[in-house]
């Protein structure tokens, strides 16, 4: 399944960074829930939910889907993407620091990065004395593919 950044997602890919990750970190076990739950984080073609992940695989307990998620997002494999009315889905990360281009209307979600615009952040917290610990930024609007077809 290739996302909208154009991404193979396919589980059946060895080298699945996410993989690689948990496996490297001594201490951790990738269990075969652990496993389930990476797959099908992989196989998803769309950003999801926590709740229709758990629900994908009902042979997964609800709490080590929930976990897995927290752990993926804290090694940068997951990326947590808040939306405009407040829920928020998951997806694969590309794993440096980006930013999101959310579709409103199909629920699209591209990454992209501006080390101009991360400077500019950076120079109005220090402008203000403010200690900027991170920062996130999602831009609603319309993806192209929309905006095409509502002309």
């Amino acid at each position: 399944m290739t996302p909208s950044n154009g991404r193979s997602y396919d589980p059946g890919v060895p080298d699945m960074p996410g993989v690689n990750v948990l496996s490297a970190l001594p201490g951790l076990r990738l269990t075969g829930p652990r496993r389930a739950v990476f797959e099908a984080i992989a196989a998803a073609s769309v950003p999801f939910t926590a709740d229709e992940l758990a629900q994908s695989l009902p042979g997964v307990g609800r709490a080590t889907v929930f976990r897995t998620i927290r752990l993926l997002q804290d090694l940068e494999v997951l990326c947590r993407v808040p939306l405009e009315d407040g829920s928020v889905r998951y997806q694969l990360s590309r794993g440096d620091h980006h930013h999101h281009l959310v579709c409103s209307q199909c629920g699209a979600v591209d990454e992209f990065d501006d080390p101009e615009l991360d400077g500019l952040i950076a120079r109005n917290a220090k402008r203000t004395g403010f200690t900027l610990a991170s920062h996130s930024l999602e831009l609603y609007g319309r993806c192209a593919a929309c905006s095409a077809s509502r002309s």
